[in-house]
């Protein structure tokens, strides 16, 4: 099992700690930074563009993966996600994976004045975006011819280092409409804040829907993204259990808290070795990759720990 951080891009995230960022990832060898691709959340903060990060991440780090989790189909044209995607992944040498999604929070695209269409057409929008990027990196002149997009007769240039090839990995876990993309169209799958037994269902989801394509599910990697309160000792989980308290104003006591975390969210809650099991149950039901969320962009405690105790423990799953 490989590990790697989340970062939410519009949480007051500077320049100067998104470099730090990824500079203590290479330096404690964790094998991924990914982020949000969000103009903002709640209050207006720093929110830093994904593809500027994204170039600055490619000069920044040798070895990392790294791309968004995920870019919302209804942010940018998918012209302009294949021209940057494949300008990024090239300058990284490959590192650069391109992670895609229907969106989902209204508000801003309100705020911003992009349209928010119903989910079934942003869904729709999404399988055409993918045919787009696919066509755009693949030879030239090409051309595709959509309800929502089209290109014609265009050859891109540069293109991403393995063409048409280039991995894609598509975020979400709906049965209806997400899986299904995902078995006809990703070449990685990441799950968002899942629990193992709704985890197990939708690996069985996802290896019907491979088997109505003639497709070996095994050529799907699976990541998840997670929400973590996991702490070594228990004065350390209060202490990061305060943090993350202060982030939303809740009262009370840290162990409180997590109780209710625990009956009323997916997040992963705990020490250690509770982690270090749950990882496992994962890495069963088919999971190479765990990002987990970095809360406070002050301190280097969390990817620290991750490196320290718990990437080695789980290294051999």
């Amino acid at each position: 099992m490989r590990i790697g951080l989340m970062v939410e891009g519009q949480a007051n995230l500077t320049w100067e700690r998104w470099i730090h960022i990824l500079q203590t990832a290479e330096r404690l060898n964790l094998d991924s930074v990914f982020r949000s691709d969000h103009f903002v959340i709640g209050a207006p903060k720093s929110a830093l563009d994904a593809y500027l990060t994204f170039a600055i991440a490619a000069r920044e780090t040798s070895n990392i993966r790294f791309g968004p989790l995920v870019t919302p189909i209804t942010f940018r044209s998918p012209q302009d996600v294949a021209r940057m995607s494949a300008q990024i992944n090239q300058l990284s040498n490959g590192r650069f994976l391109l992670g895609l999604g229907t969106g989902w929070h209204e508000p801003e695209h309100t705020q911003f004045g992009l349209p928010f269409p119903p989910l079934g057409e942003r869904f729709d929008r999404l399988e055409e975006g993918i045919n787009i990027i696919k066509t755009l990196w693949g030879e030239g002149p090409a051309s595709y011819e959509g309800k929502f997009y089209n290109v014609k007769d265009v050859d891109m240039l540069p293109k991403p280092v393995y063409g048409a090839d280039t991995p894609i990995l598509i975020g979400g876990k709906g049965p209806k409409r997400t899986i299904p993309l995902i078995a006809k169209y990703a070449d990685e799958w990441n799950a968002v804040n899942v629990r193992v037994e709704e985890y197990r269902h939708l690996v069985g989801v996802l290896a019907d829907r491979c088997a109505d394509l003639d497709r070996d599910p095994a050529t799907v990697q699976q990541s998840i993204m997670a929400f973590p309160l996991v702490a070594g000792d228990e004065r350390s989980l209060d202490r990061m259990t305060r943090w993350h308290m202060s982030m939303s104003g809740a009262t009370g006591s840290p162990a409180a808290y997590r109780e209710d975390k625990r009956a009323n969210s997916n997040m992963i809650i705990g020490l250690t070795n509770e982690v270090i099991d749950l990882i496992g149950q994962f890495a069963e039901l088919g999971a190479v990759e765990m990002q987990f969320e970095h809360f406070n962009f002050g301190s280097d405690e969390w990817p620290d720990y991750l490196a320290s105790e718990i990437a080695p423990q789980v290294a051999g799953f």
